[in-house]
């Protein structure tokens, strides 16, 4: 099981972080499995960061293996959708980053993917997903997937070029701008708007 991400997906949390707008191809990186935080278990603050973030995003779940995939077949390599949670040790990121280093270890430490219930797509809007991020009940991100720099087509085709898709992979599409933040006691939520409008939370993780 892979679990792949996508980094700099939308262009305001691009900004917001001072990063370069991304064009051309996406900015692609891995989670190793014991990144995953699922069932709403807590989430206990790393002791190598004293600047960690939060990133919720859409995140797709793939249901059969493919390569190569192409653009007219990309919509059927997944059934099922949730939200997750890209923890990020922003601090220790930056260090890597004015280093030159790669920055895993920024991102892909242990239960650094939160993983909501997955809800099937036909459940949501296909041509515009809405969904939130609060902490501690209100909302510090809105995202909408019209603002997404690559669709999950162009993602899904993009990515299996390199890596062979398995059933039951992950893929984290990208974070919209609202990023920041957590401390100890923190509770962080996330929903998705339906296609009837009501809102459902498939996730709650609270942070000690």
């Amino acid at each position: 099981m892979n679990i792949i991400c996508i980094g700099r997906n939308y262009d305001e949390h691009a900004r917001e972080l001072g990063n370069e707008v991304v064009r051309g191809n996406p900015v692609v990186f891995m989670k190793p499995p014991t990144a995953l935080l699922v069932n709403d278990k807590p989430f206990y603050y790393p002791d190598f960061t004293s600047d960690l973030h939060y990133e919720c995003e859409l995140v797709l779940k793939i249901c059969k293996n493919g390569r190569y995939v192409q653009p007219e077949f990309a919509d059927s390599y997944f059934e099922q959708v949730t939200l997750g949670i890209d923890f990020t040790a922003r601090d220790l990121q930056s260090k890597l980053k004015a280093k030159g280093h790669p920055w895993e270890i920024a991102k892909g430490f242990d239960n650094s993917a939160v993983m909501g219930q997955m809800i099937s797509k036909s459940e949501l809007t296909q041509e515009n997903m809405e969904f939130k991020m609060l902490k501690n009940g209100e909302v510090v991100q809105h995202g909408f997937t019209k603002d997404l720099v690559f669709s999950f087509n162009d993602i899904i085709c993009y990515v299996s070029k390199f890596f062979r898709l398995h059933v039951g992979d992950y893929i984290y599409t990208g974070t919209p701008k609202g990023v920041g933040p957590v401390k100890i006691g923190d509770v962080l939520e996330g929903r998705i708007v339906t296609k009837d409008g009501a809102e459902k939370r498939l996730f709650q993780t609270e942070v000690k």
